[in-house]
């Protein structure tokens, strides 16, 4: 097959794209939802199937990497040093403006799919304020700034944890981290009955991390590094969105990717999703403030994302699958800027918010 055409590697995205935002919609699985589940309500069912959904990512992610198909130092998530400040301090912003919006970049784009108006609005001030950050006004902040402050790894070191590890102990434990650690991951949903009975959402789990898989097998594969040299990546959707955003604005040419192509799929698939389970509705803002509330949540969603490398798919998933050392920091930003935005939320300042996420830690450790 020739594969001198990048539209394959954007076919491949629109096709598991699609397949995620439709299996993913007819779940009604959310990343906010799952973190809000477990937080409020101490409901891990959903945490447990991305908990799947990451174990047999990074299962079939280090598997490539063993193979010698998928070469972990050339993706974005390994870099020869750590910017830890960015990546704490984006995560916190996105986490942040997960809540305030009600749901992450994937989410946004499911949404979207099943008649949102909100989610168009807050995908457009998104893919803009990430598109700055990355490339416009904010990118010499960025880069000059929070990304100078960084940990610099030893020469020939990447900043993956099988890498480390390998390092400190003389040996390649690759295979058996991912083994073990894949294993660990995939349990906890395989040992909950309640899980069985919710084969939809068991499903969502499987494809979303079979999919990360899926993304580097063909960025890997469906790309001439040659023609057109690209890292290879996967399920991600803060820069890809703003790609796809600049691409339909001024340069079509730059949609021909796989990140664009999962974008348009997952938007498709959830369409497809809510045509199907006859679920498709318009829906708009009720008013000013929960406009206002949307608009300064894509905003801090957009640059955060960029800051730390990616969403809670891209992040949470993808790097997660590498166990990329990015991967727990951002995803600590996220969690702690989600529970201070469901605390924002619930009362109505961020000083009642500290106040109120204190008191919860405490009930929480008193236990019922």
């Amino acid at each position: 097959m020739d594969i001198s055409s990048p539209w394959w590697a954007a076919l491949a995205g629109l096709l598991v794209g699609g397949i995620a935002g439709f299996c993913v919609f007819r779940a009604r699985l959310c990343t906010f939802g799952a973190l809000e589940d477990a937080m409020v309500g101490r409901d891990w069912r959903r945490m447990k199937v991305f908990a799947l959904a990451l174990g047999l990512a990074l299962a079939g992610t280090q598997a490539l990497a063993l193979a010698g198909i998928l070469s972990p130092e050339r993706t974005n998530y390994v870099p020869a040093a750590l910017p830890w400040l960015g990546i704490l301090l984006g995560g916190l912003l996105f986490g942040l403006g997960m809540a305030l919006v009600g749901t992450c970049a994937f989410g946004s784009l499911v949404r979207l799919g099943s008649g949102d108006l909100r989610s168009l609005v807050v995908l457009i001030v998104f893919g803009a304020a990430a598109y700055a950050t990355l490339r416009g006004v904010l990118s010499g902040f960025r880069v000059d700034g929070l990304e100078r402050v960084a940990l610099a790894l030893p020469a020939g070191m990447q900043a993956d944890l099988p890498s480390l590890i390998g390092r400190v102990a003389g040996h390649d434990l690759r295979g058996w981290m991912g083994a073990l650690a894949g294993l660990a991951l995939i349990v906890p949903a395989c040992a909950d009955r309640r899980l069985w009975r919710a084969p939809r959402l068991m499903t969502a789990g499987v494809v979303l991390g079979l999919g990360v898989v899926a993304g580097w097998l063909a960025t890997t594969l469906l790309v001439d590094e040659f023609a057109h040299p690209t890292a290879p990546q996967s399920l991600t959707f803060v820069s890809p969105v703003a790609r796809t955003l600049f691409g339909l604005l001024f340069d079509q040419a730059s949609l021909a990717e796989f990140g664009a192509g999962s974008v348009f799929g997952v938007a498709l698939g959830a369409f497809a999703a809510s045509q199907r389970n006859d679920a498709f509705r318009w829906e708009a803002f009720d008013d000013p403030r929960e406009m206002k509330r949307h608009l300064l949540g894509a905003v801090l969603m957009g640059v955060g994302g960029i800051l730390c490398g990616g969403c809670t798919i891209g992040q949470g998933l993808t790097a997660g699958s590498l166990l990329a050392l990015s991967w727990p920091l951002a995803i600590a930003g996220m969690v702690l800027g989600a529970r201070l935005g469901i605390a924002l939320l619930m009362e109505g300042s961020f000083i009642h918010a500290v106040r109120g996420m204190i008191e919860a830690h405490g009930r929480w450790r008193a236990g019922p």
